[in-house]
């Protein structure tokens, strides 16, 4: 993308007070454009209680838009995120799935309500995100990032054909260490500051207090799936994700999380470094989204968590509109709820996503 060709564009820049944000501000300030930036205020009202990082990100953002003369807005989607993101991740843990707020934050605040709320009067909404754009027989696609480990594509995979269309993403033709050797390079105040780790927005939130604070316990039995042997007991089966194999405190391990029974309130689990019943070849998808339009898939390369690995695998498309997934070989941890993410056979151009049933 050349940046220089967006001259006569209105450009907002989303800057959250991280570095790849703030490299995005230096890229398009020195190709003289003068894009308006805006942070997005969400997090939890209890922000004391729940040491939100937000005033520090604030600060940072404001320094940095400062440096470069242009205007900071404070857009408030609190309740936006907490009605909508919040909700999304709440309905699924509590039917057993696995979600990705993520991925919907970046639908329904970054270009949902952020757009409704001031994007609409800008021609393009520039992100930190590490993921490209191209145009391709004269439409506009989602191509992957240099950066394997840092691609972010998979999190943008849920968003409208609309938002695409609006979105730029400025420092996506680099890799990490490249944009953080620009950010100290020219003395960024945030040159130095670590990644953001777990959820959008939710700052240095634990993820399991944010369970526990909307959902709180429910004590249930944790048994051995292939014996039915009574292993121990969970506070909550919102607690734990298919796959998981940390954190679960039980003797005579290791043990895995192969399965849920939300009915009856059980976690299954088997035993072992590598146990078969942690992998599935074959699943299904509902509900594909289509981020250009819609296009023929049969042999595809898909991920299912934020991974630099992309599996190989032939889609079949069924007669209730749902695909069929059949991977080259064996995927471990396979859960109903997560996005499968689906790609060309090169990795290159993204297609779109849908959410993994039983």
């Amino acid at each position: 993308m050349d940046l220089s060709e967006l001259k006569d564009k209105r450009i907002a820049v989303l800057l959250s007070g991280g570095v790849d944000s703030s490299v995005v501000v230096y890229e398009l300030a020195t190709k003289g454009l003068k894009p308006d930036c805006f942070y997005i205020k969400i997090g939890p009202e209890e922000q004391e209680e729940w040491d939100c990082s937000s005033e520090e990100d604030l600060e940072m953002a404001t320094a940095v838009a400062a440096r470069y003369g242009l205007k900071l807005e404070v857009i408030d989607c609190h309740h936006e995120y907490w009605n909508q993101v919040t909700k999304y991740t709440m309905d699924k843990v509590k039917a057993g799935y696995t979600p990705n707020p993520d991925v919907m934050c970046n639908r329904l605040i970054k270009f949902g309500a952020f757009d409704e709320k001031r994007g609409h009067d800008y021609d393009l909404i520039a992100t930190g995100h590490y993921a490209q754009t191209e145009i391709i027989d004269g439409e506009k696609w989602l191509v992957t990032s240099p950066d394997p480990v840092k691609d972010q594509t998979d999190f943008l995979a849920q968003i409208y054909d609309w938002q695409l269309k609006k979105a730029i993403f400025p420092i996506g033709h680099y890799v990490k260490d490249e944009v953080r050797q620009i950010a100290e390079r020219e003395h960024l105040i945030n040159a130095k500051r670590k990644d953001s780790q777990g959820i959008c927005f939710l700052g240095q939130i634990d993820y399991n207090e944010y369970l526990r604070r909307y959902l709180g316990e429910k004590q249930g039995d944790v048994l051995e799936l292939e014996t039915g042997k009574k292993i121990g007991t969970h506070r909550g089966l919102w607690f734990h994700t298919i796959g998981q194999r940390h954190g679960l405190g039980f003797g005579g391990g290791p043990w895995f999380v192969v399965k849920k029974d939300v009915e009856q309130n059980v976690l299954y689990v088997s035993k072992g470094y590598d146990p078969k019943t942690a992998y599935k070849q074959e699943f299904k998808v509902h509900d594909f989204h289509f981020l250009t339009k819609p296009v023929e898939m049969k042999m595809v390369t898909f991920k299912i968590r934020h991974t630099p690995e992309y599996h190989p695998a032939v889609m079949e498309k069924m007669d209730n509109g749902m695909y069929l997934v059949r991977a080259e070989k064996p995927i471990h941890g396979v859960a109903p709820g997560q996005f499968c993410v689906v790609y060309d056979e090169n990795h290159h151009r993204c297609f779109g996503s849908g959410e993994i049933t039983v």
